[in-house]
């Protein structure tokens, strides 16, 4: 017993001493845009990697572009600072890019955020909210007991949701978001974003092919983080699945090729519109 013991002590120190760690590196000083890529993955289990999520950073502003699941450990565990967290922004309402929203409300309410989560989205966001706060009603009111209104003011543990259409959507402290329709059929609308702040520019598409609208919006961007498969290699996984009689998967592996970009599809992106 006294081994377990001394075996979770050192554990939980090198967990609270590698979160403050990482939170002293990412707290120095900086200029512009930060981005963290908080998941990468797609709905499929990918060993080692979190679903869809970026993390743009500005030194008085922190926004999440989706949040599949996985995606709120992975952002804590990069020191990212929860408490200045305003708000996700979703481009559309599959399962691997909203999964993780209740645990970065949770991480964020913790943390000390001072204003409550706002979601914003295209149609439909109003109802994913209203189920996560839902989902999480006997959660907040167990850690409000426990620690009390003080620590967690039980409004802040709420989600608050902002219906958005294409155009400017925030514009604050210098900092410019930006939304946009991206085609990822049959699902209307999807949606990108743009985040402007002091001269520096980030463009994120989310899932989608490449359209003429993400092109010019692309135009003058410093960084573009645009959705692309390897369409050889899903191909052949989709025959070899299929070879060995799992038809579910290789229906699946196909029928995902045609709503994504390919890696050949972003020559023209990177040919059209002036990035760097």
């Amino acid at each position: 017993m006294e081994s377990f013991r001394l075996t979770l002590g050192l554990y939980c120190t090198a967990v609270i001493s590698s979160l403050s760690f990482c939170h002293a590196l990412f707290a120095q000083d900086f200029e512009g845009l930060k981005v963290t890529m908080c998941g990468t993955s797609s709905p499929l289990p990918a060993p080692g990697r979190a679903q869809a999520c970026i993390a743009v950073e500005t030194p008085e502003h922190l926004y999440i572009v989706d949040a599949g699941s996985g995606s709120a450990a992975t952002a804590n565990l990069s020191g990212l600072p929860m408490e200045k967290l305003r708000g996700i922004l979703i481009t559309h309402f599959h399962s691997d890019h909203i999964s993780d929203i209740g645990d970065f409300n949770l991480n964020s309410w913790v943390a000390g955020r001072p204003e409550p989560m706002e979601i914003i989205g295209p149609e439909g966001v109003d109802r994913v909210v209203e189920g996560f706060n839902i989902a999480y009603e006997l959660d907040r009111g167990y850690r409000v007991a426990h620690h009390g209104a003080e620590l967690l003011n039980p409004e802040l543990g709420v989600l608050e949701s902002r219906t958005v259409g294409e155009g400017v959507i925030v514009e604050e402290d210098g900092l410019r978001i930006t939304s946009f329709e991206v085609s990822h059929p049959p699902i209307e609308p999807a949606f990108g974003y743009r985040l402007d702040y002091e001269g520096r520019s980030v463009v994120i598409s989310g899932d989608s092919l490449v359209t003429e609208k993400i092109i010019e919006i692309s135009d003058g961007a410093d960084v573009v983080m645009h959705d692309a498969m390897a369409l050889q290699l899903v191909r052949g996984a989709e025959g070899m699945t299929r070879s060995t009689g799992n038809t579910r998967l290789a229906t699946v592996l196909h029928d995902i090729q045609d709503y994504h970009a390919s890696i050949a599809d972003l020559k023209q992106l990177v040919e059209q519109a002036d990035v760097g």
